[in-house]
This record gives C-alpha cells, sequence and structure tokens, in this order.
C-alpha cells in the first residue's frame, strides 16, 4: 500500500484530466463560438487544439511531434521510479505527491498525443500518420485582467491585452502544482521522531556506585 496510494493520485489525476477534455470534444465547439462562462468574466472554458507541449511550446522539427510523444514515454517512466526510489529513502510524503502529480499530468497528455489522433480524428492534415500525432485538448481560460494598453505606452500603445492569455487543462495544471511543490518542500528526508525516555526499571538501583564502608559505619553510629 506504500506504493500505490502515491500511484492512486496519479490515477486520478489521469481519470479527472480525461473525463474533462472528453466532455469538451463532445460539448463544445471549439474558439470563441463555443466559448463557456464559468465565473464572472474571469474563468472561461475555451475549447482549442494543442499540437505541442505544454501551453503551446512546440518542437520545430519534421519529426517534433515524434520526439516529443518519446519524450513523454520515457519522462513517465522514469518517474515511476523516481516515486519508488523517493519512497525507499522515506523522503517527505508532499514531495511525493508531488511527483505523483507531475507523473499524472504527463500521462494525461501523453494520451492525448498517443490515441486522440485516431479516436478523435484531430490530428493536423499534414502529420503523416494519425497515431503520436494527436492534439492535446485545452480548455481552462482564465483572463483575469483585459483591456487597451494606454496611447502613452512606448511599446504596444492602444493595443488590445489579456492578462492571463493562456488556455490549458487539467494535466497541465497537474504538472505546474506538481513543480510548485517540489520548489516548496525539496528532496529533505524526514526526520525521524523523537524517542521518549524510557523509564528507569528495577535494576537502575543496581547501576549506583556502593557506598563507603566507612561512611556506613560513620551513619550506623
Amino acid at each position: 500500500m506504500k506504493y500505490w496510494k502515491y500511484f492512486l493520485v496519479s490515477a486520478l489525476a489521469i481519470i479527472i484530466d480525461q473525463a474533462s477534455k472528453l466532455w469538451v470534444h463532445y460539448n463544445m465547439e471549439m474558439g470563441l463560438v463555443g466559448e463557456i462562462t464559468v465565473i464572472a468574466d474571469w474563468f472561461k472554458l475555451h475549447y482549442l487544439l494543442n499540437p505541442g507541449m505544454a501551453f503551446g511550446v512546440e518542437i520545430d522539427s519534421p519529426y517534433g511531434k515524434f520526439i516529443l510523444t518519446f519524450l513523454r514515454i520515457g519522462a513517465s517512466i522514469a518517474m515511476v521510479f523516481w516515486i519508488i526510489n523517493l519512497i525507499i529513502r522515506k523522503v517527505r510524503v508532499a514531495m511525493i505527491y508531488a511527483v505523483s502529480l507531475i507523473l499524472g499530468g504527463a500521462v494525461g497528455n501523453l494520451i492525448d498525443s498517443i490515441f486522440y489522433g485516431v479516436l478523435l480524428d484531430n490530428a493536423p492534415e499534414s502529420s503523416p500518420t494519425t497515431w503520436f500525432h494527436g492534439q492535446v485538448i485545452d480548455m481552462l481560460y482564465f483572463p483575469l485582467v483585459e483591456g487597451q494598453v494606454p496611447d502613452w505606452s512606448p511599446i504596444w500603445a492602444n493595443e488590445d491585452f489579456v492578462f492571463f492569455r493562456p488556455v490549458f487543462n487539467i494535466a497541465d495544471s497537474c504538472i505546474f502544482i506538481g513543480v510548485v511543490m517540489i520548489m516548496l518542500f525539496g528532496t529533505h528526508t524526514q526526520q525521524p521522531a523523537e524517542k521518549h525516555l524510557e523509564p528507569q526499571n528495577s535494576e537502575a538501583s543496581n547501576d549506583t556506585e556502593p557506598m563507603n564502608p566507612l561512611e556506613s559505619e560513620k551513619n550506623a553510629n
């Protein structure tokens, strides 16, 4: 059980991530047309397809998608062994949960890359094959501040701006939260609990120094 409770966190992250992506795919239209306001104007669901890494980063190569997918596979396998190693070393529980979240996020996006091109037919038209070329589904959008850059600004004057602009998903969130937790808790091992002092037994009296015979005679007189 000492291993599985951490991998259960990864599994839950994957299930929630995949459930949210499939719900968005089957119930929303892409772009502004299908945008759903969740809370006021600062939390929205905005359906986008991401062909690359987290927050839209891509590898500029004809084989970039293959490279990215196999890097994710390798990283996911490495994290499984990392979690086991952390448990053996008795590292802080928060640190192990952090890596478990990152593992769940990595596998969540990995599933998209491997299977969505086939199952959801969302691979780019230029892809040589639908396998390993699926696009990641993003939907979480937090435009916290929207406005226009003042005309006196030396750059981007009078241009519209949005903060926070990136659209991401549950898997990306798990990776981000896991990284922040690692930065906060590090890899320090747990400090063993202080042992309580054991009560002295009846034999403790035998360890006392014997009384000087001369002193015992004085006490007798």
